[in-house]
């Protein structure tokens, strides 16, 4: 199972160091090996989330999920990505930003770290949308009950979460706007990119996660009229097969978990510029870690992990949240990415063994009825 589920990931790995080596020597194979341990630290938040949505698609949208979505995530944000960046804010077009790229790397790695705002006002928006939409929804499972039983109540109050993004990236453009200005002035400008960058992001959360809802509520509908036919084929003896998310809901939760790994992205590209600025080594290591978080996604889902330990989900929502903060905040300030990853691994970690306990406790009152219904039997 380990090996069928990772197998891919073993094979890019092995095939990724030995480039590594033949480009660039040994110091080139640690380089790599760093930058997808750094992708997987930063990204396992990632995989919990996916796995919520991936469990919910058919066996077909996971093979996309794990064929055509690792290109997009492996080439697209790794590789592609930060390229277009540099070509849409210096003003360049594709070739000679792949040339500035391979041939003037530290003039490369200052277009991007000048792009960092509005990556980070983007990517920051999107993933606080998540967690605020998650945080507010009244669900039966608590994890931190006296954090989340005030919170959903709150959550009854119709667009709260997009009030409060909206709040918090004004916040974020004016501290931007003030800090620039007191330093002459000289980078006003980039209050606006912040502010534009984080509509754009709470634009794209609200159509793709809309589109998504709106599939999903569908889904729903239909899920009750297949129960119903279920519990009529039961009585007359045939079976039906559990429905799961196919066509045009499978098609915008696809396009929705693709955003999200954009959005979780974000904050490891720009952290591999601390490690290094050859853009071949960066697309190696951080495509080695792509691929781990998406072979970890599909194990969660078949392994019924989060099913298993239910507080998993949570963990990684507050992981969300911690992340979309780190981002804005980096807008300004410089945050290390050993902090950013350790944030994530603590929280799923607490999630984890939070989840262990309360297993324990449902098994241990189990065995105790169990004893009082021997006990009366006698």
């Amino acid at each position: 199972m380990l090996l069928k589920t990772f197998g891919w990931s073993f094979a890019i790995t092995a095939l990724g160091l030995v480039a590594a080596v033949f480009y660039g020597g040994w110091t080139a194979f640690g380089i790599v090996a760093i930058l997808a341990v750094l992708e997987i630290s930063l990204s396992f938040d990632n995989a919990v989330v996916n796995a919520g949505i991936l469990k919910k698609m058919s066996a077909f949208w996971q093979k996309i999920f794990l064929t055509v979505g690792v290109l997009i995530a492996v080439f697209g944000m790794r590789l592609v990505f930060p390229v277009v960046i540099v070509a849409i804010s210096a003003k360049m077009g594709p070739v000679e930003a792949v040339d500035l790229a391979l041939n003037n790397k530290d003039r490369y790695q200052q277009l991007v770290t000048d792009a960092h705002p509005a990556i980070a006002a983007f990517g920051g928006m999107f993933l606080l949308m998540i967690f605020l939409d998650f945080i507010f929804e009244d669900r039966d499972i608590q994890w931190l009950r006296w954090i989340e039983r005030p919170l959903a109540k709150l959550g009854k109050v119709d667009m709260l979460s997009v009030c409060i993004a909206l709040i918090v990236l004004l916040i974020t453009s004016f501290t931007f706007a003030t800090h620039a200005h007191q330093h002459g002035g000289a980078h006003v400008d980039k209050a606006q990119t912040v502010l534009i960058a984080g509509i754009a992001g709470l634009i794209t959360y609200m159509v793709v996660g809309g589109l998504s809802g709106y599939f999903e509520d569908k889904l729903e509908e239909e899920e009750e009229r297949e129960h119903e036919e279920e519990e009529q084929a039961a009585r007359s003896g045939k079976q039906k097969p559990a429905i799961v998310l196919a066509g045009q809901a499978a098609f915008f939760m696809f396009l929705y978990l693709e955003v999200l790994d954009a959005s979780f992205s974000f904050d490891g590209v720009i952290g591999a510029f601390a490690i290094t600025n050859d853009i071949v080594l960066m697309a190696l290591g951080l495509g080695i870690g792509a691929m781990y978080v998406r072979s970890l996604t599909v194990y969660l889902v078949r392994q019924g992990t989060l099913d298993d330990y239910v507080y998993l989900e949570h963990g990684a929502h507050y992981a969300i949240g911690a992340l979309a903060v780190i981002l804005m905040v980096t807008i300004q300030h410089e945050i290390n990415e050993v902090i950013t990853g350790l944030v994530g691994v603590v929280l799923i970690a607490w999630s984890f063994f939070s989840s262990v306990r309360r297993n324990r406790a449902l098994a241990a009152a189990e065995g105790t009825d169990e004893k009082a219904e021997v006990s009366s039997g006698v």
